[in-house]
């Protein structure tokens, strides 16, 4: 049952995010308390509203058409909200003299059919070493919670009325050098050329990455949560949006020179062929997609890892956050990453050697710093 109803989700997501007709009668009799349950895990609940009103050869009852209704009206006055806050805040930092970028989040929205449907998160804002230092000090006096920051990415997280706000002087995460280097690449291509696009948030222009960076950015992003405490469908449905939305003008060679000096393209392959087989990627939009069936395995176990863990491990994170002291849950979450680890063995075997020593002192650094 709960493998039928699986399948029912990616079904009605995949109509949800291509705006086609969907079936669910080979699936049996559906619980959609169980999909509504399962959406609300992957942060998917929009596009699969969406997806319900494309049904043809069954309708839910009334009440579950009206929880997911509920649902998808509350993520849109959400992300109005929020979308109001970036407006004011960017301004505020315009006129500071900041030059500002907006990180993922509502810029990849803009990037669906229908973007105030996409589940929102934190706010990412990017900003170059001298803008990092002086935006930090425009913002922080407006927080009532600023966290610890970690000063050797760059990277400083804070509450500003109901928005977890994250201020960015570096893209860098904690992977491989040859990765961070063309991040850094990336970095001077935004600042250094002015390579960048925009979106109008209703009178305010927020500038975001060019397309090829953002592309690139938002897997790097979401492989490093994949390897990091739980990656979820939404982050793979935007890097897809983003590369359907660009279809016919995206820099493909550029994508993949990157991709591949960074000793990614196994990862981006397998990805690729979980975006094709499970959410519906049409393939000519999919850069470096290989039909082969290794790829097709290892898809198979990415969507067995990411329907256990949750959007950003929040499956986890329910499971034993508040309930034990601190170093406890430390101890829970490094347990949980070297089994990571070995399960990721058998999709990225060479990734798991080369990344265990990181994650490892990563995590001792994180305990010893008291994150």
């Amino acid at each position: 049952m709960i493998d039928e109803n699986c399948n029912a989700l990616f079904a009605l997501l995949r109509a949800g995010l291509w705006k086609k007709e969907v079936t669910l009668l080979p699936y049996g009799k559906i619980d959609y308390d169980l999909v509504l349950h399962l959406a609300e895990e992957q942060s998917i609940v929009g596009h699969v509203a969406v997806g319900l009103k494309h049904l043809v050869d069954t309708k839910p009852h009334k009440v579950v058409a009206l929880q997911f209704i509920g649902r998808a009206v509350i993520i849109e006055q959400i992300n109005q909200a929020m979308n109001y806050f970036i407006g004011t805040t960017v301004e505020k930092m315009s006129r500071a003299g900041l030059k500002v970028l907006l990180l993922k989040g509502q810029g990849v929205a803009q990037c669906y059919e229908h973007p105030l449907l996409r589940s929102c998160g934190d706010v990412d804002f990017f900003l170059s070493d001298e803008d990092y230092e002086k935006a930090k000090a425009l913002l922080i006096p407006l927080a009532t919670n600023v966290e610890t920051e970690y000063v050797p990415n760059k990277h400083l997280g804070m509450t500003i009325g109901s928005w977890v706000v994250e201020l960015h002087g570096s893209l860098r995460m904690g992977l491989p050098k040859n990765i961070n280097q063309v991040l850094d690449e990336i970095i001077n291509d935004t600042f250094g050329n002015g390579n960048m696009r925009s979106w109008d948030n209703g009178s305010t222009r927020i500038f975001m990455l060019s397309k090829e960076s953002d592309v690139v950015y938002v897997f790097v992003h979401f492989f490093n949560h994949f390897y990091k405490g739980g990656l979820g469908l939404k982050q793979i449905c935007d890097w897809c949006r983003l590369l359907w939305t660009y279809r016919e003008s995206i820099d493909v060679q550029m994508v993949e020179s990157r991709i591949t000096r960074m000793g990614l393209v196994s990862e981006w392959k397998a990805f690729a062929a979980f975006a094709v087989d499970y959410l519906g990627m049409p393939v000519e939009a999919m850069p470096m997609f290989d039909d082969a069936k290794k790829w097709k395995r290892k898809a198979e176990r990415i969507k067995d890892f990411v329907m256990s863990v949750g959007s950003f491990g929040r499956n986890r994170d329910m499971n034993y956050f508040g309930k034990y002291p601190y170093l406890v849950r430390k101890c829970i979450s490094m347990s949980q990453r070297v089994g990571d680890l070995v399960s990721h063995s058998r999709i990225f075997p060479l990734d798991s050697l080369r990344f265990f020593p990181r994650i490892i002192f990563n995590g001792l650094r994180s305990a010893m710093r008291g994150e």
